[in-house]
């Protein structure tokens, strides 16, 4: 994997991005924000699979007001998401935002501008500038004959200089398309232009499926060019598995380490077990242990299984009606099947408490 582009460290509350700071997980509610309980509750959830950092929606006064009740409650900075009103950025700072999301071309013109960049200095709130494929200026989709790269990232980049000629510089840049090898090429380009931390991400994605393919291809190829500071897989469904997918996607390039990955061979004619059911049920209790970092293998072998997951620090091997517990290719015990998952649960309670 090419090494990781050098940027400079922006703080959002107590997570710091950019520079050596490891890449952070990002997702937003789908909550209404005014409903504290229910985002709390959400954003809770989404700690305890790995979440770091989380955008709420601003988008209205009693929104923004809520912030700092929310802020009482969790343990991950907060971004205000925000569209037009420069009003509900302001308002949203002076109740906790750790951040804010704004177009600055969008908000009402420059006195509004000079207004939000003013709140983000004294309140030591950073900025993301957002620019999204599909809201790109009428004057740059002709100028490159429709919706490119190149556009893309000349917008960006002129967002970012009304920033800094108001003296402001405690950024970062968020480029989004739905279409993936566009997406790609935004951020190459982008990259070689500053040195502001990247939010990366492909936007709109789609389902759970679909969203979790384009999300791993496109992710998978920015990130393994060395560019990106946070990142958020975007899917039409819970937030929670934008933070699943989105672990597993770092994990899977090398990038993050911790966590548990899962390993499972394919079913064959050997194979006496309901592997695939057994699978997918280890694979949601691992989720119940973000603070172990291990390979953990399901087989559907008794005779093979061991070994050919020898490299797994804890595995299952199942045979009809029964399998074998093994760690690193060793054999630890015979076990019948409805034991399956409390044995690796045991093991697994053994490792985190080591």
């Amino acid at each position: 994997m090419t090494e990781r582009r050098k940027t400079r460290v922006v703080r959002i509350g107590d997570v710091a991005i950019g520079g050596e700071n490891p890449i952070a997980i990002q997702s937003m509610t789908n909550t209404e924000t005014a409903d504290v309980e229910a985002t709390v509750a959400q954003i809770l959830r989404l700690e305890q699979a790995g979440c770091e950092i989380i955008r709420s929606t601003a988008n209205t006064e009693a929104a923004a007001d809520a912030f700092e009740k929310i802020k009482e409650r969790i343990h991950i900075p907060i971004v205000a998401d925000i569209h037009f009103d420069y009003r509900l950025a302001i308002r949203a700072m002076e109740h906790g935002a750790d951040k804010i999301r704004i177009n600055p071309g969008n908000i009402g013109g420059q006195e509004n501008l000079k207004k939000v960049v003013a709140a983000a200095k004294k309140y030591h709130v950073p900025i993301r500038v957002g620019v999204n494929s599909g809201s790109l200026e009428k004057a740059l989709v002709e100028k490159y004959g429709g919706v490119t790269a190149e556009g893309i990232v000349e917008s960006a980049m002129d967002k970012v200089r009304m920033l800094e000629e108001l003296d402001f510089h405690d950024i970062v840049i968020s480029i989004k398309s739905s279409d993936v090898p566009m997406s790609v090429e935004t951020h190459r380009l982008v990259s070689q232009q500053t040195d502001y931390p990247l939010h990366v991400g492909i936007t709109e994605s789609g389902t759970l499926w679909s969203g979790n393919i384009k999300s791993a291809v496109g992710l998978g190829m920015i990130l393994g060019e060395g560019i990106g500071d946070t990142v958020r897989v975007s899917l039409s469904g819970d937030p929670v598995e934008e933070v699943r997918t989105a672990k597993l996607i770092l994990r899977t390039l090398g990038i993050r380490k911790e966590g548990i990955t899962l390993v499972s061979c394919p079913t064959c004619g050997r194979t006496k077990i309901d592997l695939i059911g057994l699978a997918e049920k280890v694979e949601r209790m691992i989720g119940e242990f973000p603070d172990v970092t291990a390979k953990v293998a399901v087989m559907g072998c008794v005779v093979n299984g061991p070994g050919e997951a020898r490299e797994a620090d804890l595995g299952l091997a199942g045979g009809e009606g029964e399998g074998l517990l093994f760690r690193r290719g060793e054999v630890l015990r015979k076990i019948p099947e409805e034991e399956f998952l409390p044995a690796l649960r045991e093991e697994l309670e053994k490792m985190r408490q080591k």
